[in-house]
């Protein structure tokens, strides 16, 4: 199944993709629900990020290729960072370049949802607390992750983690092809089997760090190929499986 959130009319509803139309379910996707009304093609609805998660945790430097482009040493546990939910953008919509920030990068990654309640689970059991899979875009000001040494404020400004545009659930996050586009140009490309801590691992890791709630999502790393991106570019994260998440880029 596919499953968005959108805006149809002025309401808000999670819904169910199916035939190029979005059908809203009611109360979401995370549990029980029913359909509801008639469905609405993809040309009468905007897509919005597909969930409001409590908190999004980011892994750093989880592809060998892009530890070597950044210089690191290749960690032996995940390396765990955080994002503010108020970071979050929908598919469509503009990235804020910010005034205090001279270069910043596109990240594309693998968004992992979460279905319900997590805490001390193993790898094994992960699947079952897994809604699904998304496309994330861990955008960075690279300058000031240099300048600060901790990534709290190079990766949280508002608009700098773009989601979307849906949540597949029958993705298998084992081996899924990556690629991030600037201006059509592919300067990522990477498959999620190159991954140096494999999503399940990933999963049962942070649960034993801390409880991940329904809707919170992990973003698992990026390929190698980052780059900067410039007021008017346009950028692509696609997934294979999933689909392509788009966003604009303009100055502050």
């Amino acid at each position: 199944m596919i499953f968005c959130r959108f805006q149809y009319e002025g309401e808000i509803s999670y819904g169910l993709v199916e035939n190029h139309a979005v059908q809203a379910i009611s109360p979401d996707p995370f549990d029980s629900f029913e359909l509801e009304g008639d469905p609405h093609p993809f040309t009468e609805v905007k897509f919005l990020a597909p969930a409001c998660p409590t908190k999004i945790v980011n892994v750093g430097l989880n592809y060998r290729q892009h530890v070597l482009e950044m210089k690191h040493d290749l960690p032996s546990e995940p390396v765990l960072f955080f994002k503010p939910p108020s970071s979050i953008l929908s598919p469509g919509e503009e990235i804020v370049v910010p005034k205090m920030s001279e270069r910043v990068d596109y990240e594309g990654e693998l968004g992992v949802v979460i279905k319900k309640r997590a805490k001390d689970v193993n790898a094994d059991q992960a699947p079952d607390f897994i809604l699904g899979f998304t496309c994330v875009n861990d955008v960075t000001a690279r300058d000031l992750q240099k300048k600060d040494g901790q990534w709290g404020r190079a990766k949280g400004f508002d608009t700098f983690t773009p989601v979307g545009p849906w949540i597949v659930t029958d993705l298998d996050p084992r081996s899924a092809h990556i690629e991030t586009y600037l201006n059509g140009e592919r300067k990522q490309s990477g498959d999620t089997s190159q991954m140096i801590f494999p999503v399940y691992e990933l999963v049962s890791f942070i649960s034993q760090v801390m409880t991940l709630e329904p809707g919170d999502i992990i973003s698992t790393g990026t390929p190698p190929g980052i780059g900067p991106m410039q007021p008017g570019d346009l950028v692509d994260v696609s997934i294979q499986g999933i689909g392509f998440l788009r966003n604009s880029v303009r100055k502050a």
